[in-house]
């Protein structure tokens, strides 16, 4: 939880990737009203202006049938109400699918600005909002502020362009009362797409602005605290000291089921007290001798007693010990580079085993190994 003084004036840094895709998640992207308000205008001007001829036809039907009068109208007061909601029903036909395309735009002109984002948490009631306080401060927040004073200025330029094109424009008006009925639609669709056009370049204008606009805001209202930003390091990287004694607990497990292997080995191979390695080799199932155990300094020591404990061989070959401790893994086969010097290893326990169990002669001393140099690290 933040602290006290972890308030908005703290959030200093720039929010993570992380906090981003949470906030998207809880349904908070950058949408621009002014972009959705010049796409759905300019998708319904560019269709009023494709379909300009049979719009006027269409409205010129209408109208002729809307002024028709005829005695049967007269003597049936139902037939009234009838023509009328057909006469609706006609209009309504050519409002929806305008509508429709302008729906349409805007919801792809959202798409295009924030990207599509699919979640039900906006939905989900926030009673904190009822916080008459909090209330008190969001209305008098930076971007309220911004929210407002651009709407001001947007209804204040479209008023002022529409009240400037009706000024201009007042006596084509007056004359199309003067021209016959299809003439003055075809002049009124005119004068109505030149509106509309001064009006759908300011919403671009205002909306070209918008866009970056609101994507800083959104960035501004998602800056982090250095407090913040070390509890999602912690959450994303997991508590330290959580980590370094599972660590520990692996390591311990690890030892034990390797100091548990070590009875079951062939030999010891050590250098006296830094490094100790127990190797393991079936010629029935193992293609080369295996380390089932290795270790240093203390560790090393340790699998020694283990050893001696088990009766197993103990050797001194201080540059084997130590090549096999470097370059060796637990539970892999040896190195290629040092088979002849562990054949001649194990070739020396064999015939000492041999020897105990009075099957052959006490062999003499272990030969001198031939380790290749580039292997001991202390050659090097």
């Amino acid at each position: 939880m933040p602290s006290m003084s972890d308030s908005a004036q703290d959030r200093n840094l720039p929010a993570s990737a992380r906090k981003i895709r949470k906030a998207r998640g809880d349904g908070q992207v950058a949408r621009s009203r002014d972009l959705g308000h010049f796409a759905a205008l300019a998708g319904g001007g560019a269709l009023l202006v494709a379909f300009a001829p049979e719009l006027g036809g269409w409205l010129q039907a209408l109208l002729a049938d809307g002024l028709r009068f005829d005695r049967s109208a007269l003597d049936t007061p139902g037939a009234m109400v009838e023509r009328l909601a057909a006469l609706v029903l006609r209009l309504v036909l050519i409002v929806i699918p305008i509508g429709l395309v302008m729906a349409a735009v805007a919801l792809g002109a959202g798409v295009a600005s924030g990207g599509w984002n699919w979640t039900l948490k906006p939905l989900v009631p926030k009673f904190h909002f009822l916080n008459p306080i909090d209330g008190v401060g969001r209305m008098f927040s930076k971007q309220q502020l911004l929210t407002t004073l651009k709407a001001c200025l947007l209804a204040l330029v479209l008023g002022v362009i529409g009240a400037l094109y009706l000024r201009a424009h007042v006596p084509d008006f007056a004359d199309a009362l003067t021209r016959p009925v299809p003439m003055a639609i075809s002049h009124a669709l005119d004068s109505l797409v030149g509106g509309l056009t001064l009006l759908v370049i300011a919403l671009g204008v205002f909306a070209a602005i918008d866009v970056p606009l609101q994507r800083k805001l959104m960035l501004d209202r998602l800056k982090m605290s250095h407090q913040e930003l070390k509890q999602e390091h912690k959450e994303v990287e997991g508590n330290v000291e959580v980590k370094a004694k599972v660590r520990a607990r692996m390591r311990e497990i690890f030892k034990r089921r390797m100091l548990a292997a070590v009875p079951q080995a062939d030999l010891v191979v050590m250098n006296p007290t830094h490094y100790a390695v127990a190797l393991k080799y079936d010629d029935a199932t193992m293609a080369a001798p295996r380390v089932v155990a290795k270790g240093a300094d203390l560790l090393a020591l340790r699998i020694r007693d283990i050893a001696r404990d088990a009766k197993v061989p103990v050797l001194q070959a201080p540059p084997l010990a130590r090549a096999l401790y470097a370059h060796a893994e637990i539970d892999r086969e040896i190195p290629a580079a040092l088979f002849s010097a562990v054949a001649q290893v194990l070739a020396h326990v064999y015939q000492l085993r041999a020897a105990l169990a009075g099957r052959a002669a006490m062999p003499g001393d272990l030969p001198d190994l031939q380790v290749p140099p580039e292997l001991d690290p202390h050659a090097k």
